[in-house]
């Protein structure tokens, strides 16, 4: 096999599997390890792919790439309905309650059904505690809900309030539950984002709360961003949409993290 067919196949394998090993590849194509180095650095070289320590990952999966709210918003729409919906029915409707939802496209959906929310008994109540712009200005309409925005700077990709000051006050709270949104799940690196000013509010928020739930549809699977706010055993629950895949599924059991499939 020629080099340019065998890294024409490389590319189609790192498209369609998002990772792969130098062991792995040089299994399939029966070359020796050396070699597989060679062809990654040539297609690193042409922006086809990009290394990472023991093979390769799609160009497009930047540690630091992160799209704007609005690119987010029409991303996986149904299955982070799906996992905002599940995420609804943790949060208590006959008792006095606190929760506290990080910014995000996910828990942005979960505050779209609790527009309408209403206590089961007439003397409960729900106060909503958010570092996100958009989530206050939804929730500001339903008198039943009380609305605490937190003070800090206001990111302008995605609309969340973030900063020590922002921090600070997390730190003075206790809420009931937090929901919190992640860009990347993985077995050994935790729960991540890409911003070190958004990844320290979720640290804060992690710290926080009385029980942490982790809202992250499957693409997040798997998948390693820039900075980790939290180790899996410091969030409580993950909501997703699809069974994770065995290493962290296994990962996740051992940190005992319940696992909720939307």
């Amino acid at each position: 096999m020629f080099a340019e067919e065998r890294q024409s196949l490389i590319v189609d394998l790192v498209s369609s599997s998002s990772r792969v090993t130098v062991s792995d590849l040089a299994s399939r194509f029966d070359v020796t390890p050396e070699t597989v180095r060679r062809d990654l650095d040539s297609l690193e070289g042409a922006r086809r792919l990009r290394r990472v320590h023991g093979g390769a990952v799609a160009f497009d999966r930047q540690s630091t790439s992160e799209l704007s709210l609005e690119e987010r918003q029409t991303q996986n729409h149904d299955e982070k309905k799906r996992i905002a919906a599940a995420a609804l029915t943790m949060i208590p409707k006959s008792q006095t309650g606190s929760i506290l939802l990080d910014a995000g496209t996910t828990t942005e959906l979960l505050a779209d059904l609790l527009v309408d929310w209403a206590p089961a008994a007439p003397d409960a109540e729900l106060l909503v505690i958010t570092n996100a712009v958009p989530i206050a200005t939804k929730l500001a309409g339903n008198e039943a809900v009380q609305v605490y925005i937190l003070g800090g700077r206001v990111r302008g990709l995605t609309r969340a309030v973030v900063g020590p000051s922002t921090i600070g006050q997390i730190d003075s709270l206790r809420p009931d539950i937090a929901f919190v949104g992640a860009n990347g799940v993985h077995a050994e690196f935790g729960f991540s984002t890409p911003d070190a000013v958004e990844s320290a509010v979720k640290t804060a928020i992690v710290r926080s709360a009385r029980r942490v739930v982790a809202l992250a549809d499957s693409t997040k699977l798997d998948k390693e961003t820039l900075i980790r706010f939290a180790a899996l055993g410091d969030v409580d629950v993950l909501i997703t949409d699809a069974l994770p895949s065995d290493e962290l599924a296994t990962a996740l059991a051992a940190a005992d993290v319940e696992v909720v499939i939307a």
